[in-house]
């Protein structure tokens, strides 16, 4: 795994039904991400946050809200995302809501083409987060950035990566899933998007689930993760601003995270929607960082040389 850590902070919420995501980088410094990582021998650099516009908290225009600045904040965290990729290093985006994630995984599928990688990218979230303007009566782009990835949104955000789709749906593979739109769930099933929802996981378990996850990934593959903290069950970390009951426990989520870090092949990361603002005591910042670091080669496990 790459050593060369970049964090990029980018706060705001302009995607999001609630405000307080626009906390979340600084609550993750607090919480210690640097010196986490750090304690595992790798180099990381703080660039800092994005400076990108402000939320005007307007409600939608043509079936979205806030779409100059999505689409401003998206190019910022392209643009940004993939100038780390370009040194060689591992960018891991602080969120910020989860339409930030379109600028960001565009960015990897851009450099992906440019270095002959294969892309795999694992979607932690409750939701599936493939609804368009026309499935979602809200508005707000946290709940489409798949669905823009794989080509369905307004031309200013499936452009932003300069390929349209970004990604092919094949890459991807979503875990924790537990809420989803009836009009969302026909577009996912018509895409052919790879879910692994809470039911497969209570039935199958974890441990199958990353096996499948994760199955056919070589020393050509870019494994991108991008981890909405709305995946964990809300009893262990209730700062986020759209709460599902029944989410993976903690050691679930220990096990999802140590199983990615075996492969050895983690590239880029997103922590998303963390809401400062609805946390009690930075609780969730704090596990957040403690999966993170989990993802990182931290195992709770007496084995090998860790």
């Amino acid at each position: 795994m790459n050593k060369h850590i970049s964090l990029i902070g980018a706060p705001t919420d302009i995607g999001a039904g609630a405000r307080g995501a626009s906390m979340g980088p600084e609550a993750l410094r607090v919480a210690g991400i640097q010196a986490t990582l750090e304690a595992h021998g790798l180099e990381v650099l703080d660039r800092g946050n994005l400076a990108g516009p402000a939320n005007p908290w307007l409600p939608p225009v043509d079936g979205y809200r806030h779409l100059h600045e999505v689409v401003a904040w998206n190019r910022l965290v392209h643009d940004a995302m993939h100038a780390e990729l370009v040194l060689g290093r591992l960018p891991i985006l602080l969120g910020g809501d989860h339409c930030l994630g379109l600028g960001s995984i565009s960015a990897v599928a851009r450099h992906c083409r440019e270095s002959g990688k294969k892309l795999r990218v694992l979607w932690l979230d409750a939701h599936a987060d493939f609804n368009t303007s026309v499935l979602t009566p809200s508005g707000n782009t946290h709940g489409m950035p798949v669905a823009c990835l794989c080509g369905h949104g307004p031309r200013e955000l499936i452009e932003i990566g300069g390929t349209v789709p970004a990604i092919s749906p094949k890459v991807v593979r979503q875990i924790g899933i537990r809420s989803v739109d009836p009009g969302e769930k026909r577009l996912v099933q018509e895409t052919g998007l790879e879910v692994f929802d809470m039911r497969y996981i209570d039935e199958m378990g974890m441990r199958h689930t990353m096996e499948l996850a994760l199955a056919t990934l070589d020393d050509k593959t870019h494994l991108h993760v991008s981890f909405d903290v709305d995946f964990l069950d809300p009893e262990i970390a209730p700062g986020v601003g759209t709460l599902v009951p029944g989410g993976p426990t903690y050691r679930e989520a220990q096990l999802c995270m140590e199983m990615i870090a075996d492969t050895g092949r983690l590239a880029s990361l997103d922590v998303m929607e963390l809401n400062p603002a609805l946390d009690i005591r930075n609780k969730t910042a704090e596990l957040s960082v403690d999966l993170i670091e989990s993802l990182f080669g931290k195992s709770t496990l007496m084995r090998g040389n860790r």
